[in-house]
């Protein structure tokens, strides 16, 4: 079966247009791996400026500081916080890479209609899914941290231009793994076997 993209009719496979609304019908999204190399290309540029530039300005009555995502890591190891040391290391470098080298590898695998692995790579596409969705728990923390501390002069916390770019590359991986097309992982078996 296939549903109509525009009204939502569903038709039997082979009938071409939608016969409430005479829309084109196609049970693929034909153009999913270009829209999936064009988002998560834009998230993994968007992911260079923010491990570069500081995610936090941090303005106190003696001093100005600037962390960078690693800096922050480093400094809070400095302090002996380590496992918030490791739980921003983890969320903020280890798992954006995980979900660039797992959308890679799955966009690499349809395009070359591999059909090995299908269940292993079904797999992958649900936990980049998931994992999406929290990921921008350090741009929330950002934002609650420089609404909180806003003491005029003595102390303000405010997000550094590295903030927009991780949250910026968080929306696009998200969208890129959005519009991955996960029956095309499946096509390949299906090809196969005709």
């Amino acid at each position: 079966m296939v549903a109509c993209q525009r009204c939502g009719q569903v038709h039997p496979q082979g009938v071409r247009y939608c016969k409430r609304c005479d829309g084109p019908l196609q049970s693929r999204d034909t153009e999913s791996l270009q829209k999936v190399w064009a988002w998560l290309i834009a998230g993994m540029i968007a992911y260079i400026p923010a491990n570069l530039y500081p995610m936090l300005l941090t303005n106190t009555l003696v001093e100005h500081t600037e962390s960078t995502i690693v800096g922050g890591v480093v400094d809070l190891m400095h302090h002996g916080s380590w496992g918030i040391a490791i739980i921003v290391f983890v969320a903020s470098v280890m798992i954006p890479i995980g979900k660039f080298i797992a959308v890679i590898y799955l966009a690499l695998s349809v395009q070359r209609r591999s059909n090995s692995q299908q269940h292993e790579r079904h797999k992958a596409y649900e936990l980049v899914e998931f994992i999406g969705r929290w990921s921008m728990i350090d741009v929330f923390v950002v934002a609650i941290l420089s609404a909180l501390v806003q003491l005029d002069t003595i102390a303000t916390i405010n997000p550094g231009i590295a903030a927009v770019s991780f949250a910026l590359s968080v929306i696009f991986t998200m969208i890129a793994a959005q519009s991955f097309d996960s029956r095309l992982i499946w096509d390949a078996d299906r090809m196969q076997n005709e």
